[in-house]
């Protein structure tokens, strides 16, 4: 299907919607036929998704995959809905799983095709002039790679588009402010909680803190533009010592903050010798906490904080608290959203944007323990998921109240 567009780099993109249409790929799979499940390498789907929907993959191009009803064939939905990936990514994973379970629940009649465009331009416009030509209703942004290649290509567009698992709009420019549309036929969410309402959080568990470290890819823009950099600002405004811990190359990763972690406790001990008013506040790029292991193998006793809630588990490579949007909360919010432009009652462009509040709170006290931290005990009222001191998962309320200005 679109792998066909991309080898002949046609340059007249309603031309090549003809031929999609024609091609064996896109064939064999309205018709249901088994195919090789290719796509596995980017995407995946979780158990509670797997209930309602089933993928089929196509035999031609291992980035597109078809998530219809079990019962179901390509093309037999009433709605179509095309998920744009930029990469594979776990975050993702969490992501469509939530989406298609509030889809199965609201007892929506769509499909979904998933389509890794692997930021290449050409098959970006491929993708985007299929779901065009073919009645698409809906096209889901993933990630923030996506979200701005898609605002940046695509803003004024004939598709609606809602974003997942995207940083703050506001702060990247893709909207003028948090309560209102973006009157275009963008609807944004943002994963990023404000930096004041994280430092509120934060001083209740360390109210004397010295010293932050901030881990953060330096080549994810988003996360340095959104997190990091404000962050850093208000922190040092409020008296704080900032160290700025920036990844330069993610592939060498682990060796890198392996570094920049014992580095940066040997600083902090300067100004606090037993470390119990330091902290290190990881952002949520892919590259630094998938190496949180590594961060705890050299952070001694100060405690990580993540951003990302789903760094909180029951296994060594656990973060120990974690206070923002989970990307399951933030996706639950994002497939109401499409409900809602689906359904036809609200335009994308007239919802403001999405923030999840109160945030995901994510407790590990095995984790706690371990190192001497004292969570307060409104953190452990109020928290969305909880770990006891044997590791296991003692409460998971899954999705926190999910409030939008929106009318």
């Amino acid at each position: 299907m679109f792998n066909t567009l991309t080898r002949r780099a046609l340059l007249a993109a309603a031309a090549g919607s003809a031929l999609l249409l024609s091609t064996p790929a896109f064939a064999a799979a309205k018709q249901g036929a088994a195919v090789t499940n290719t796509y596995n390498d980017w995407f995946r789907i979780g158990a509670a998704a797997q209930e309602n929907w089933r993928i089929v993959g196509d035999p031609d191009d291992p980035n597109i995959a078809h998530v219809i009803g079990h019962d179901r064939k390509v093309g037999d939905a009433a709605q179509k809905v095309m998920a744009v990936y930029p990469r594979p990514s776990s975050a993702y994973d969490v992501a469509i799983t939530q989406i298609l379970s509030v889809f199965a629940a609201k007892g929506l009649d769509t499909e979904v095709l998933a389509y890794n465009f692997k930021k290449d331009d050409v098959r970006g416009q491929a993708a985007l002039t299929y779901a065009e030509s073919n009645g698409y209703d809906l096209i889901l942004s993933m990630g923030s790679e996506s979200t701005a290649w898609l605002y940046g290509k695509y803003q004024g567009g004939k598709l609606p588009v809602i974003s997942v698992c995207s940083k703050d709009p506001v702060l990247l420019g893709q909207a003028k402010g948090y309560d209102q549309g973006t009157s275009t036929n963008f609807a944004l969410t943002s994963l990023n909680m404000p930096v004041e309402v994280q430092i509120s959080y934060i001083s209740q568990v360390l109210p004397d803190m010295k010293n932050m470290g901030i881990l953060v890819d330096g080549r994810n823009v988003s996360a340095v533009e959104t997190q990091a950099k404000p962050m850093g600002a208000y922190a040092r405004q409020r008296g704080l010592q900032v160290i700025d811990m920036a990844l330069t190359d993610p592939k060498n990763a682990k060796a890198e903050l392996q570094t920049l972690v014992a580095d940066a406790v040997a600083l902090m001990r300067k100004s606090d010798p037993t470390l119990e008013r330091s902290l290190f506040w990881m952002t949520g790029s892919t590259a630094v906490f998938c190496e949180i292991e590594t961060v705890n193998a050299h952070a001694d006793r100060v405690p990580v904080l993540s951003v990302v809630p789903e760094v909180v588990n029951g296994t060594p490579a656990s973060a120990v608290l974690s206070i923002g949007i989970s990307f399951e909360s933030n996706a639950h919010l994002a497939a109401i959203y499409a409900g809602e432009v689906l359904a036809k009652r609200k335009t994308a462009g007239s919802m403001s944007v999405g923030i999840v509040s109160p945030p995901d709170i994510a407790i590990n006290f095995k984790k706690a323990r371990e190192i001497g931290l004292r969570v307060p005990f409104n953190f452990f009222e109020s928290a969305t998921y909880i770990y006891g001191y044997d590791g296991k998962l003692v409460r998971n309320l899954r999705v926190a109240s999910i409030t939008s200005s929106s009318k």
